[in-house]
């Protein structure tokens, strides 16, 4: 057999060509340590928001938001500074702005919560469809730098936002000195609510989520090289649009679905998981272009109820005082497996040649999270009995003990414990009423 002569022009061009996919691979992890940041530093805001006010974490999240965009758009030829200024110092910014905005509304919303938090998430999907579009026509027009100044100034926004956080609902009172508790025990306990963690509910549910997302987010990042691979010619862009746009809409109609008598939070958001997992799972066998799109459309109609009971449910397991850091080390677990499933993913695929192994193995976790979920239905909760005497706080927080389930699959608490301040309650025909609303927001405590 003939050896095939050596091109030197092929290996001159290696180097060059090592060199350029080395500096893609690291430019793309100044938006990935973003994302990694946001979610994993969630924890910290909402021990922050415990410590200084809703008010004052936010506030620093738009300045941290602001000022990291603003300084990257001076830094966009040194990659080490923009790991800095746009990973890091955005990225907390982030974090600091959004645990806050969901903890927020639960001191103005109760039997409308479900609703309310639909419509406040909707609104990332609104500028999913808008950013992009607009983010290109200013790269191409204005460049770099100029689109990181007009994003700094979009942000600034979350500052404005901040001065109308009111907060309706006391923080949590610091933890009582008892003999044999160390200094750095109670420094602990002054900082971290361990009492969301002897929630049994709530463990399970911050450990199932977690589960259920080392597959949740593989269809979403590997959908446009599914279709190029699968459907060539076809648009890439179109699926990933579905998703967006009806998981705008399905926030707004599992939001209100979720308020309804008789539905429950957790077998709602159990349904989203199964259902994604499933179309996750059916994704490989797709052989026609349109129904590739319908079931993109279904899965961004539960994407959308999964991201918009996040919320509720963690004020109904938790408590409104408790609800703050529960949603922020839900959101700190869940950055391992969004962190890690998409790369996992993609080395298979690229050992494989083919998705069928990715989405059959990102269907999965889903399915098994959900599953896992049932053991919340066998936590049972002690009625309490009269709320001056009998029911109580640990650390601020109303332990589960202390929540009544109603038939709509709700758990409500006592009137004492949902208090707010300025707004007495009173016990009417034996039920607990806001003093000026004649709402019967309480189960009956007689």
């Amino acid at each position: 057999m003939k050896a095939q002569p050596i091109n030197l022009r092929e290996v001159k061009c290696l180097p060059f060509c090592l060199n350029f996919l080395r500096s893609f691979i690291i430019a793309a992890l100044v938006g990935s340590l973003t994302i990694g940041t946001t979610f994993l530093l969630s924890p910290v805001a909402g021990c922050l928001t415990d410590k200084i006010g809703l008010r004052l974490t936010t506030f620093i999240g738009g300045v941290l938001s602001a000022g990291g965009l603003f300084m990257s758009s001076f830094l966009t030829q040194n990659i080490v500074a923009l790991y800095l200024t746009y990973g890091i110092m955005f990225g907390l910014g982030a974090a600091l702005a959004y645990t806050p905005t969901l903890a927020i509304l639960g001191h103005y919303f109760k039997r409308y919560l479900g609703k309310v938090s639909g419509f406040v998430t909707a609104g990332s999907s609104v500028f999913t469809v808008i950013l992009p579009p607009g983010m290109d026509y200013m790269l191409k027009g204005y460049g770099l730098e100029a689109t990181l100044r007009m994003m700094s100034l979009i942000s600034t926004f979350i500052i404005m936002c901040s001065f109308v956080y009111k907060p309706l609902h006391p923080p949590p009172e610091p933890p009582k000195k008892k003999p044999g508790r160390s200094k750095t025990n109670m420094f602990f306990r002054s900082i971290v609510n361990v009492q969301i963690w002897k929630c049994k509910k709530y463990v399970i549910w911050a450990m199932c989520v977690p589960i259920a997302l080392f597959g949740y987010f593989v269809p979403y990042v590997h959908m446009m090289k599914f279709v190029q691979t699968a459907f060539p010619g076809r648009s890439e862009n179109l699926p990933v649009m579905c998703i967006g746009i009806t998981s705008g809409m399905g926030r707004l109609m599992f939001g209100a679905i979720a308020d309804m008598r008789g539905v429950n939070r957790i077998y709602l958001q159990q349904l989203s998981l199964v259902c994604i997992g499933l179309i996750t799972l059916l994704l490989p066998l797709t052989s026609s272009y349109v129904l590739l799109i319908v079931f993109t459309l279904v899965m961004g109609l539960f994407d959308g109820c999964f991201i918009s009971l996040l919320g509720p449910i963690a004020y109904e397991i938790c408590g409104p005082t408790g609800a703050t850091q529960a949603i922020g080390f839900l959101l700190g677990l869940s950055s391992i497996p969004l962190t890690v499933g998409p790369p996992v993913a993609g080395k298979i695929f690229d050992r494989t040649g083919s998705y069928t192994m990715p989405l059959i193995m990102a269907g999965i976790p889903p399915i098994i999270g959900s599953a896992v979920m049932l053991l919340i239905r066998f936590v049972k909760d002690e009625s309490p009995t009269t709320p001056s005497t009998d029911s109580k706080t640990l650390n601020g927080t109303p332990e589960c003990t202390q929540k009544l389930p109603l038939m709509n699959g709700h758990s409500k608490f006592t009137a004492e414990a949902y208090a707010i301040p300025d707004r007495p309650t009173a016990l009417i025909n034996g039920s607990a009423h806001l003093a000026d609303t004649g709402i019967n927001s309480f189960p009956n405590l007689a």
